[in-house]
């Protein structure tokens, strides 16, 4: 089993969930006892934010980059990085760091189109959904038709992500908006919903709306336990 580097505290909410559905997921392959092997590394999620704020990119790739090798040199195979929005600098961490990724973005596209679906809409922080990092990603590189809230909307749920879940807080209200937005975007055609940040797990749950849905929290952390499992011995037995 390889361990697996958590790129956390951004939030540290959905961190936890990480954490538990990484260890679930070992224990429901493996049985017995068995639990994954993980290392964390926690961010100031109040400096992400601040910097985030300012678009200061450069910045943010920098920490995660230190914090990348601190998790190589503890020992880590792989890395997960906890969040949809800090995959915009993953290009600056492959290039500085030698160990292996696993891309939220890449790991929800696969199993949107396992499950049939070619036209998915897409919720997540204004970054996210606008930029091309990540709905560009999927438009380009997985030949999925992307579909997103109109500006109001994206306003409202980028405002929820940060002043309500990034503090654990679910508000009933804005789970009625988030199924209001749900439902616009599948009038525009939308087949699914990928939950495209990773506290959207909170708010979001499948008995909420009729769309089928993609928690990219779990979407990740079942791909990052699938490839800390991959080892095979010379025989091609899987370890």
């Amino acid at each position: 089993m390889k361990t697996i580097g958590l790129l956390g505290g951004m939030s540290w909410q959905s961190t936890i969930t990480y954490y538990r559905a990484i260890n679930q997921i070992v224990r429901q392959k493996l049985g017995g006892q068995h639990s994954a092997k993980v290392i964390i590394n926690s961010v100031d999620f109040d400096e992400i934010v601040k910097l985030q704020n300012d678009e200061r990119w450069d910045a943010l790739a920098e920490i995660l980059i230190d914090a990348t090798k601190s998790l190589e040199h503890a020992g880590a195979d792989l890395l997960v990085i906890c969040a949809n929005t800090m995959h915009k600098v993953e290009p600056q961490i492959s290039k500085a760091c030698s160990i292996e990724i696993v891309h939220i973005a890449d790991a929800t596209a696969d199993t949107v189109i396992k499950a049939g679906i070619k036209n998915i809409g897409l919720i997540g922080t204004k970054y996210t959904m606008e930029q091309e990092f990540y709905k560009g990603r999927l438009e380009k590189n997985h030949s999925l038709s992307v579909i997103i809230p109109n500006e109001t909307d994206r306003k409202i749920v980028h405002k929820v992500i940060y002043d309500e879940l990034c503090y654990g807080q679910v508000i009933e209200s804005s789970r009625e908006e988030f199924k209001r937005i749900i439902t616009s975007l599948k009038k525009e055609g939308a087949e699914g919903i990928i939950l495209g940040c990773t506290e959207f797990g909170l708010l979001i749950h499948q008995d909420n709306v009729d769309l089928p849905i993609f928690d990219t929290t779990l979407i990740h952390a079942t791909s990052a336990v699938e490839t800390a499992l991959e080892s095979k011995t010379k025989s091609g037995m899987l370890t």
